[in-house]
């Protein structure tokens, strides 16, 4: 905010006038930066189940339909984005996915052992093989 006094000295009853103005450029610059940082993050944000899984080095891709199991950190699980019973699951993966050996679970890193081991255990016991997903480490945060 600026002020500036009248050059003329003293008005009539002997106090000074002054004129405030407000500068709102730079109001305007930190709301035109807010709004570009949301247009360029707001198409990354992910919908669904959030699971942040652990790093590793290697990762391998694949184009085809795969059984995936996502337990989240509060316990929630889910087949291939839909809800599923912990009891049901092998039955389920067999039945979506006739043929298939192996079964995909990806597990939030702050999820307690305790469900993982429960979802490994019920596959064991449907006879499918079980592998875990995993995230491959960042090139720049491994150079730290």
């Amino acid at each position: 905010m600026a002020f500036s006094m009248k050059h003329g000295g003293r008005g009539r009853r002997g106090h000074y006038d002054s004129l405030a103005e407000i500068n709102i450029i730079p109001l305007v610059d930190v709301v035109l930066v807010l709004l570009i940082i949301f247009m360029l993050t707001a198409h990354v944000m992910e919908f669904g189940l959030e699971v942040d899984v652990p790093k590793v080095k290697q990762v391998r891709n694949s184009a085809q339909e795969l059984p995936v199991v996502s337990i989240s950190k509060d316990g929630e699980m889910k087949l291939n984005e839909k809800d599923v019973n912990i009891n049901d699951v092998g039955d389920l993966v067999k039945k979506r996915f006739p043929g298939q050996k192996a079964v995909y679970v990806r597990a939030d890193k702050a999820t307690p052992w305790d469900p993982i081991a429960q979802v490994v255990s019920e596959l064991g016991q449907a006879k499918l093989d079980v592998r875990m997903v995993t995230q491959p480490l960042d090139e720049a945060s491994r150079r730290r």
